[in-house]
């Protein structure tokens, strides 16, 4: 994991009955693996997982502060698991004796530890009811504090002291001298724990420093340059100092969630996982700087509607949220004929049409290459706008009623993605006039069968090949290739059929519409009407447009004034057109 990794704290007791004042230390539970409940989340972190290798040396500070030397109170001497519980012995430095420390600790005044760690590995689980379980399955301890208020409801003070590791009990033979290896491991974890960097360790190394040389030496290099930074993070885990949009796209990712649990979360979003609209309205109001205690559901929703940027922002991410869901979902089968693009503004756009290169000529030996040129042509359409505003009552953000949210972003979903497919069908349907004055289906673009016929093989046939017969801009044939079979719901069956795929036992029994593809649109009023249309990435025909930058629905979001609540605003930017009749051709039916 890299060192960059969040800092989180957990707090315990010190044991006040091991105090011994003569050496400064105190032994303390810094951690009975007992579960903390997080926002959104239960957190457990059992003591087997932890990795002590930077538990010896490790700072204690007052209270996770580490802005200057003063913050220091004394290191860790010694760890180890006992019971289930993870047990240090802190050495406070004489500095901390001064500031009567010890005899705060003595007289029970002080007995809070709060343990600094960071989370190596996560395993996530729903408990009862659903609740989400995060268990750290592999974390690593980085620092111990004096903290006025413990945490930890198992943390137990210990009765008896243990021996102090600085001074062998005299009834044990005296442990082996470390080895230089040993010393050189512990002065990298000391140089490590205190920010100095390799370079600095290896000089001390280079030095034959002792493990208490060392020590001291680092202590002296922070009071030079100030304490590590190391970064803490408090109970209110899932509010931070990133940018407020930042913040409302995690949240509003959590609120999608809950109304969509088929919805994987992001890791950033996991922090808001089950927190209700008034617990989010909570969390807004308190990254504001407002206090929020004592304050009903309805007064949480009220301020934070009137007196935060971050709620209408999270509730306008979540209603974007399911607003694109289900306008990507909504059946729009004409789009399937059509190709989309962009426009920079909301001027006529132009597509200009080339005709085919001119003929290659034989060149005489010594002769001149004559010019040539190509024929042009042009269509224009435009985009507008569309859009309508609906309201999130305060009511419904109060009774966190996900159901009633849901509905009213979906059905706008759905309408935008309708509306769309309405306005290319009404221009399907219309039959437009080209740039050379003739409508988009008109014999005289070849495109229109003679008479109307019922759809047959016979009839798919005369489609197929008057594509194939079209010619461009110079007469020359442009081999548009038949695709699409777009047709109204009345005609599925028999479109269907007549494009099935099948095994034939001889030659005349070969399906040759097989290659068309069947679009069902059931915006096309005529019953009878069918179309075969070629790729619309192959040749210009169909095309829809955006604004730049903003793709389908958009979502804006304000306090509500005329509405008790939030009003959500979407706005559509959307245009379409016909560049060239080429590529579709009609037969009316019968």
């Amino acid at each position: 994991m890299p060192e960059t990794a969040e800092l989180l704290i957990r707090r315990a007791d010190l044991a006040a009955t091991t105090l011994d004042r003569e050496a400064r230390t105190v032994e303390a539970v810094a951690s009975t693996g007992a579960d903390v409940r997080r926002p959104g989340f239960t957190e457990r972190l059992p003591v087997s997982g932890a990795d002590l290798s930077r538990m010896e040396g490790a700072p204690v500070l007052d209270s996770h502060r580490h802005g200057s030397v003063g913050d220091v109170l004394g290191s860790v001497v010694s760890a180890r698991i006992e019971g289930g519980n993870l047990i240090v012995r802190i050495r406070f430095a004489r500095r901390a004796a001064d500031l009567g420390v010890l005899d705060d600790i003595e007289d029970g005044h002080l007995r809070g530890v709060s343990l600094g760690y960071r989370v190596d590995e996560w395993k996530d689980e729903r408990g009862p009811g659903g609740a989400l379980v995060r268990t750290a399955t592999s974390w690593t301890p980085l620092e111990v504090s004096l903290v006025p208020i413990p945490a930890d409801p198992g943390a137990v003070l210990r009765s008896e002291p243990m021996p102090d590791p600085i001074a062998p009990a005299p009834e044990t033979a005296p442990a082996p001298a470390p080895t230089r290896a040993e010393i050189n491991r512990e002065i990298r974890s000391i140089a490590a724990v205190s920010a100095l960097g390799a370079e600095w360790a290896d000089a001390q190394i280079d030095l034959d420093a002792t493990v208490d040389a060392a020590r001291a030496a680092a202590f002296e290099a922070m009071r030079e340059r100030g304490a590590p930074e190391i970064r803490t993070q408090r109970a209110s885990v899932g509010f931070d100092n990133d940018d407020p949009a930042v913040r409302a796209t995690r949240a509003g990712e959590a609120l999608f969630g809950r109304m969509n649990p088929a919805h994987e979360l992001s890791e950033a979003a996991r922090q808001f996982a089950h927190m209700t609209m008034p617990d989010l309205a909570r969390e807004c109001l308190r990254r504001g700087g407002h206090s929020v205690t004592g304050l009903s559901p309805s007064s949480l929703v009220t301020r934070a509607l009137h007196g935060t940027s971050d709620f209408p922002l999270l509730l306008g991410d979540a209603a974007s949220r399911t607003l694109r869901a289900a306008y990507q979902a909504a059946p729009a089968g004409i789009k399937t004929v059509a190709r989309p693009t962009t426009v920079p503004d909301f001027r006529a756009k132009s597509a200009v049409q080339l005709g085919e290169a001119p003929t290659l000529e034989a060149v005489a030996e010594g002769g001149e290459f004559t010019s040539g040129t190509m024929a042009e042509a042009a269509e224009s359409y435009m985009i507008g706008t569309a859009g309508r505003i609906l309201a999130l009552t305060r009511q419904a953000i109060i009774n966190d009623d996900l159901g009633a949210y849901q509905t009213v972003t979906t059905r706008f979903g759905q309408e935008a993605a309708n509306f769309e497919a309405k306005h290319l069908v009404t221009l399907l349907e219309s039959n437009p006039n080209m740039s050379d004055g003739t409508a988009l289906f008109h014999a005289d673009h070849g495109n229109l069968a003679a008479s109307g016929a019922a759809l047959s093989v016979t009839s798919l046939a005369g489609l197929r090949l008057a594509m194939r017969r079209q010619t461009g801009l110079s007469g020359e044939p442009i081999a548009a290739t038949p695709r699409y079979l777009l047709v109204p719901p009345e005609l599925e069956d028999a479109a269907m059929q007549l494009v099935a795929t099948i095994t034939p036992n001889t030659v005349d029994d070969v399906n040759v519409n097989s290659a068309l593809s069947v679009v069902v649109e059931p915006r096309l009023t005529s019953t009878t009407a069918y179309y075969v249309v070629a790729p619309p990435a192959e040749i210009d025909g169909l095309e829809f447009a955006y604004l730049e930058g903003a793709p389908g629905p958009q979502i804006e979001t304000r306090a509500g004034f005329e509405v008790d609540g939030v009003q959500i605003k979407v706005r559509l930017d959307f245009g379409a057109g016909f560049l060239d009749w080429r590529g579709w051709q009609k037969n009316s039916g019968a």
